[in-house]
């Protein structure tokens, strides 16, 4: 028997067409992808290049075409929507550009919310809820609604939300491409944090700071992957070999 780890999530001949009002769009183009347990993946490319598109086909929100995608060794092919709902609620989270939070629900209940849908008992859902918000530093915000708070504030109740039941695969669709500088750099922080306890985490990005704190770049470019390059410690820093990977991104 091989001893080769499995991988967290594996795509192969992934193929995506959207139709809409005008000529079809071929949004992903054959892509094939692994990405190993604990790895951090950022995603780059141009508006239109289909990277949302593939993350949202890894995460089962929307189907292939054509192609399979594999989490954690099984193949995906024939599960359900409700299926795919409960692999999101336990095992991938996902957070999104616009935090999609329950605008009228607390930020307690946003958090609480996947938690209690997968089955956790109202304590140990409140009791996860308040030791990351407590980690990411909104402990005195539980009972605010989501419209009272800053943009970088809701995107850390999202990550929150997208933690809440400890899933092996984070994906992140622009985490901060709706938020300031300072919005940015909190999410980046608590990404590489989260990378460092060994989550596993896939992320489209546009932003190069964001992409530099992960472990690998993909350059995503007309469908497909235009690149793919191991960062070492150097490469991984801003103003560094960062730039070189991510030329294709304008």
């Amino acid at each position: 028997m091989s001893d080769t780890p499995v991988p967290a999530l594996r795509a192969e001949g992934l193929v995506k067409t959207h139709h809409g009002e005008g000529a079809p769009v071929r949004a992903v183009r054959g892509v094939d992808l692994s990405v190993r347990q604990g790895e951090f993946v950022a995603v780059t490319g141009p508006s239109g290049a289909g990277k949302s598109t593939m993350l949202h086909l890894l995460g089962g929100l929307q189907r292939p075409d054509s192609g399979s995608v594999w989490l954690d060794g099984a193949c995906t092919d024939s599960y359900s929507e409700a299926r795919w709902a409960v692999e999101r609620r336990r095992r991938i989270g996902i957070v999104f550009q616009f935090f999609n939070l329950v605008s009228n629900l607390t930020v307690a209940d946003n958090v609480e919310l996947p938690a209690l849908l997968a089955g956790t008992s109202p304590k140990r859902a409140r009791a996860e809820r308040e030791s990351l918000l407590a980690e990411l530093g909104l402990q005195g915000k539980a009972r605010s609604m989501p419209g009272e708070l800053s943009g970088g504030e809701q995107q850390r109740v999202a990550l929150a939300r997208a933690l809440v039941n400890h899933p092996g695969l984070l994906l992140a669709d622009e985490p901060a491409g709706s938020l300031d500088s300072k919005g940015t750099r909190e999410v980046m922080r608590l990404l590489t944090r989260f990378h460092q306890r060994g989550q596993t985490i896939v992320l489209v990005t546009h932003d190069a700071r964001l992409a530099s704190a992960a472990d690998r770049v993909i350059s995503f470019y007309d469908g497909r992957i235009a690149d793919d390059a191991e960062l070492d410690d150097d490469a991984g820093l801003p103003g560094t070999g960062i730039s070189s990977v991510l030329e294709l991104k304008d």
